[in-house]
């Protein structure tokens, strides 16, 4: 396929996905297409070998998986991203009064944003609410596609120091305007309510996240660009989704995770630090009627590849990359790595991923932050608490991350879908750190 086509059906994606719980859901329907069976948590697991099944948690994170129909050595090849991006809750009680007749959204901080992207912008509302319906309580998504907030700058003239280095409070600056006067507080459940078509009453409860609507762009006089929210990390939950239903392989369990709130430290119920990838691998073990003694062995000949996007070289501020440990956009995947283990990228697990690079015949380049600088953490090493896997973190090279409008390559998501499809068809055989091959 080509690039430009792969970076329409990304936009594509993320245009469908305006919140965790809706990428989700796309992420779902993918998998429906493709054959997948619905496995709820709740339920006992009923598996057949050359099947393919998913399951979720908090109806924000998924684990789907494939079963090879010959696993005379068996484990388990994984990739994981996260479903979730930075942007503004809208607490419980969400009405601000005035001054005058204003009415505001009281909302706070889902991860690090860079605050100032957010301004004057149209803005759209995004979530779950928990209803009332039939007697039982339902959890219906929200996507408010028209228009309904903006949040203003304060003129220049009244904040002269706004282009010296302005520092935004977040309780002040940063409360989306909702009305001028024409709209009473009542009136933002009953949005609620209309545009779900229930009534008022009936809503019990809601996660909502104020959503960017500026709509994607694939630019440039070359095309080399595309903009969009979202690009961390909807880009890799795609390319690694693409490369998921498309692969086959007979001798391992092909897996898919996309957590939820990596933003926030990972540490939820449903997050790479819970247990939902333990449980997943214990049941898919369990229910193929091997021992627990045959889980370990797998475990420890498998192998995960955690996909978050990375930092390309800023056309302004070359400085603040690494000096030779830096990426590009369009110029292929990184591979990200860190001495303090915040990457869990080893000479072993880069090693492996050379080599299926090498075999899709796609370019890739190394990532490390400068030495002097902090870097973030990602789904790997925390993933790693529950389940102890050979692992390596890649990504995406783009500008701007956590604004609420990024920018990446139009070739690189391509690449990432032909290497981790060609990562998903190898068999990789792991014998120990020292000893792999790759069929």
């Amino acid at each position: 396929m080509d690039y430009l086509e792969i970076s329409q059906e990304l936009v594509d994606f993320i245009q469908n996905s305006p919140s965790m719980f809706h990428s989700c859901e796309t992420i779902s329907l993918v998998l429906e297409a493709a054959g997948f069976s619905y496995l709820n948590e709740g339920d006992a697991w009923q598996l057949e070998k050359g099947g393919k099944y998913y399951t979720t948690r908090n109806g924000s994170s998924l684990i789907a998986f494939t079963v090879g129909q010959n696993l005379s050595d068996y484990h388990f090849q994984l990739t994981a991203s996260h479903s979730d991006s930075p942007s503004f809750k809208i607490k419980s009680v969400p009405i601000l009064e005035g001054p005058g007749e204003y009415i505001r959204l009281n909302v706070e901080a889902y991860g690090g944003m860079i605050d100032a992207s957010w301004f004057d912008r149209p803005l759209g509302i995004a979530g779950r609410v928990l209803v009332r319906e039939d007697g039982k309580v339902v959890s219906k998504l929200l996507h408010i596609e028209d228009d309904v907030l903006i949040i203003p700058n304060v003129a220049i003239h009244m904040n002269r120091k706004i282009n010296d280095g302005f520092s935004f409070n977040r309780q002040v600056d940063l409360c989306p305007l909702f009305s001028t006067g024409e709209l009473k507080s009542e009136d933002f459940d009953r949005m609620i309510a209309e545009y779900l078509g229930i009534q008022v009453e009936d809503i019990l409860s809601s996660d909502l996240f104020v959503v960017n609507h500026q709509a994607p762009s694939i630019w440039g006089f070359a095309k080399e660009f595309v903009s969009t929210p979202k690009l961390d990390d909807l880009q890799c939950a795609y390319a690694a989704l693409k490369a998921f239903v498309s692969s086959e392989n007979d001798e391992t369990i092909n897996v898919y995770a996309c957590f939820d709130n990596e933003e926030v430290g990972s540490n939820t119920k449903q997050g790479a630090m819970s247990t939902f990838l333990y449980d997943s691998l214990q049941r898919i073990n369990s229910a193929l009627g091997y021992t627990s003694e045959d889980y370990y062995r797998a475990v420890a000949k498998s192998f995960l590849v955690s996909c978050d996007n990375g930092h390309a070289v800023h056309p302004n501020h070359g400085e603040m990359a690494d000096d030779g440990n830096r990426s590009y956009m369009n110029k292929g995947i990184v591979l990200k790595e860190a001495a303090n283990q915040k990457y869990t990228t080893d000479a072993f697990s880069r090693a492996v991923f050379k080599e299926i690079c090498h075999k899709a015949q796609v370019p890739y380049q190394y990532f490390a932050n400068r030495s002097n600088m902090a870097g973030g953490s990602t789904l790997g090493n925390l993933s790693n608490i529950q389940v102890s896997l050979h692992a390596l973190d890649i990504g995406l090279p783009q500008l701007a991350m956590h604004s609420a409008y990024e920018t990446c390559g139009s070739k690189d998501t391509l690449y990432a879908v032909e290497a981790l499809t060609q990562f998903y068809n190898s068999t990789i055989k792991v014998n120990s750190a020292f000893d792999f091959s790759i069929n």
